[in-house]
């Protein structure tokens, strides 16, 4: 069994920047890949990122490839979501998951965090 619990959403202007964390707990989190996946319409959870287990292999939706980084601290069970030149379009609720396949498919991620909030005006 995996805890996740996200932080620091909030309300930013477009262009702005804000970083998302998630502390695991209840499994060796050096041991799997960690996503970060947002709702979007037609689908249940879109891909945004994913960082392997060593952290030397990310993984970048199109649509936030070049400003967001994905990033992890095993030794404190966290991995980040850095997100610069934020967009109107990038609002939603951003959820971190823990999977054992370096996937973009939110099938293959087995727990789930219960969200933080992210929200761009424009």
């Amino acid at each position: 069994q995996v805890q996740l619990v996200e932080s620091g959403g909030g309300l930013v202007q477009a262009g702005g920047s804000l970083r998302l964390s998630c502390a695991a707990s209840g499994r060796t989190f050096s041991s799997y890949t960690m996503g970060w996946f947002r709702p979007a319409p037609g689908k249940e959870r879109e891909f945004v990122a994913a960082i392997n287990w060593s952290g030397g292999a990310a993984w970048y939706a199109d649509s936030v490839k070049g400003r967001f980084t994905i990033s992890r601290d095993n030794a404190k069970n966290t991995v980040y979501l850095q997100m610069n030149s934020l967009k109107p379009e990038d609002t939603a609720v951003y959820y971190c998951a823990v999977s054992d396949y370096f996937s973009n498919r939110a099938a293959q991620y087995a727990y789930w965090g219960q969200g933080t909030q992210v929200t761009v005006s424009s």
